[in-house]
């Protein structure tokens, strides 16, 4: 196999795969990129068995064939080469040979016969989704995804399509590790297939993948569903991940229906004071205070190792004196991610999960359980 590239090109299709190479050697193979020259194109594949990816880029191909690299190390080499034209040549016993001006580098590659299968995706399958819409709902779900892996069925986000009695879709996305929930909706324009009728869950590192196709452009891209797996269309670009293969718990059961206690708060001042009051937090002493009563919110903190603080907000509150404690970081991911300028927290008692939307939208609701008082 023989072909010339553009430095830039070859640089971004490595670039485009370092996430998806599996770092933990269990097998060798899946921590190298296949790469693959056929008449007009240079195809560079990886997966890890659970995410996949697939793109193809113009080259000058010489002499069609395959090989299989260290993702890793092509892409530090091909990084640190003068910005000219690379040439790629492999040699006998799967050596490869790279040269770039008068730079030369021979490395050990892997027979390509060993490399997984990558499927081959039908794109009547497949339907158009805007990529903002993609992007902002993993953005409002993605902190809450659960890093337990022996709580598998919560290791990813739960993506459903929910049909309007006017015909409408709502795509909705959930994310829960058990101490929070995210809920994200968007509208859906044009069908949905059977999957997503029923619900899938996508594996928590698809689920970033995905997030980095969407960050390239806007506009749209294909979406849908084969053989278990999810499938996204970039352009070029394919990318498959396996779907998690389990039973998400009935989130509609977690919200609460009594909340009816609601404070409003700017959320640039409150996002502000949790910061300042978590700086004396510690991984022993974790939680901040919030004393909410008709005269403001008092948010505090203490920890007998280093000290306390204390700040009071304005906000609009009727209800009754209440005082609830969380963990700083919890509050912090949620205020991230509300996009707009007020926020509001909804209440039942000390001890009952707490609600948080933004402020006159229904795209987006957080529940929080406090902590022990």
């Amino acid at each position: 196999m023989e072909f010339r590239i553009n430095k830039e090109q070859f640089l971004k299709s490595l670039q485009k795969i370092q996430g998806i190479v599996e770092k933990r050697n269990s097998m060798p193979i899946l921590s190298n990129v296949l790469l693959e020259a056929t008449e007009t194109s240079l195809l560079v594949t990886a997966t890890d068995l659970e995410v996949g990816m697939k793109s193809s880029y113009s080259a000058e191909v010489i002499t069609p064939g395959k090989i299989t690299v260290s993702a890793k190390k092509i892409y530090e080499i091909v990084k640190e080469l003068p910005n000219q034209e690379i040439m790629f040549l492999t040699k006998e016993n799967d050596w490869v040979e790279i040269k770039c001006g008068k730079v030369q580098f021979n490395i050990v590659g892997l027979s390509p016969d060993e490399f997984p299968y990558f499927p081959d995706v039908k794109e009547e399958n497949l339907f158009e989704i805007e990529s903002s819409l993609l992007r902002g709902m993993i953005e409002r779900t993605s902190y809450a995804i659960c890093t337990d892996e022996t709580k598998y069925n919560l290791n990813g986000i739960f993506t459903k399509v929910e049909v309007s009695p006017d015909g409408s879709n709502a795509l909705k996305m959930v994310s829960t590790d058990g101490h929070r929930l995210s809920i994200a909706s968007g509208n859906l324009k044009g069908t949905a297939g059977p999957e997503l009728l029923k619900g899938v869950i996508l594996p928590k590192k698809g689920v970033f993948e995905m997030k980095k196709i969407t960050d390239e452009d806007s506009g749209t891209l294909m979406f849908g569903f084969m053989d278990n797996s999810a499938v996204i269309k970039r352009g070029d670009s394919y990318m498959v991940m396996r779907l998690v293969d389990g039973e998400f718990p009935d989130y509609n059961r977690v919200i609460p229906v009594a909340n009816n206690q609601v404070v409003t708060v700017n959320k640039e001042d409150f996002t502000h004071s949790v910061r300042r009051m978590a700086i004396l937090s510690s991984e022993k002493f974790k939680g901040i205070m919030l004393e909410i009563s008709s005269g403001g919110i008092k948010i505090s903190s203490s920890n007998p190792e280093l000290g306390d603080a204390m700040e009071e907000l304005d906000v609009d509150y009727s209800g009754e004196p209440i005082a609830v404690r969380f963990n700083a970081r919890y509050l912090l991911d949620v205020l991230s991610v509300a996009e707009t300028e007020r926020i509001e927290m909804k209440f039942k008692d000390e001890l009952s999960p707490s609600i948080i939307v933004p402020e006159n939208s229904s795209s987006f609701l957080a529940v929080i359980m406090p902590m022990r008082l």
